[in-house]
């Protein structure tokens, strides 16, 4: 079992990046392997809407969203990690999960998704519940913790002295590793996945 955290912030060890690290240091200690995958600072584009990748199943953006495409398979949860910009999450982050749950549909429905933001002050609540609905038009459990999954802090230092929300951290790793274990044992048990209907399309205006 895998777990791929996605750092969505240009600081590549910043504070979006300490959270990730405590999510990901409990999710070890529980005998989870992980990967930390970094946007970094080179600009994301947005979605163009052409289309290409229902056909593919890959981006003709040829950029970090066709590289995470290549590893969807082999995860079996994912935490969504950014920096908190105008109450939102990054614009990076949100142009390369446009991208990314759009060329994967159907690769995500499943797996576990979690959404970890990093603020100064405020804002924190409105990104996080803009990561969340990536999982939730795709099939996804989502893994919560004992309080929103957030830190707050203007470094990594400061992140690190913000007790609750370093707890917070440790807490999803936990329900996370306990979730993907719960998952394996009930297919080890011979419990089928969800059947899966025809998608039907409804447009408002006919």
């Amino acid at each position: 079992m895998k777990v791929l955290l996605v750092n969505g912030s240009p600081h590549r060890e910043g504070c979006t990046y300490t959270a990730l690290k405590e999510v990901e240091k409990t999710l070890n200690k529980n005998g989870i392997a992980t990967e930390i995958f970094q946007l970094g600072a080179d600009p994301i584009s947005g979605c163009k809407g052409c289309r290409s990748c229902s056909k593919t199943g890959k981006c003709v953006i040829d950029d970090k969203v066709n590289e995470f495409l290549s590893k969807v398979d082999e995860a079996a949860g994912f935490v969504f990690g950014s920096p908190v910009h105008y109450a939102a999450a990054s614009g990076a982050l949100t142009s390369f999960l446009d991208r990314v749950f759009f060329a994967g549909k159907g690769r995500f429905a499943g797996k576990l998704g979690a959404a970890v933001v990093s603020c100064r002050r405020g804002g924190a609540s409105a990104a996080f519940d803009q990561i969340n609905k990536y999982f939730t038009i795709s099939c996804m459990p989502i893994v919560s913790s004992q309080y929103w999954n957030q830190v707050h802090g203007n470094t990594p230092e400061e992140v690190k002295q913000d007790l609750e929300g370093m707890q917070t951290m440790r807490t999803l790793g936990n329900y996370m590793a306990w979730l993907l274990k719960c998952i394996e044992a009930g297919k080890m048990a011979g419990v089928p996945e969800p059947e899966r209907e025809e998608k039907v399309i409804t447009n408002f205006i006919r």
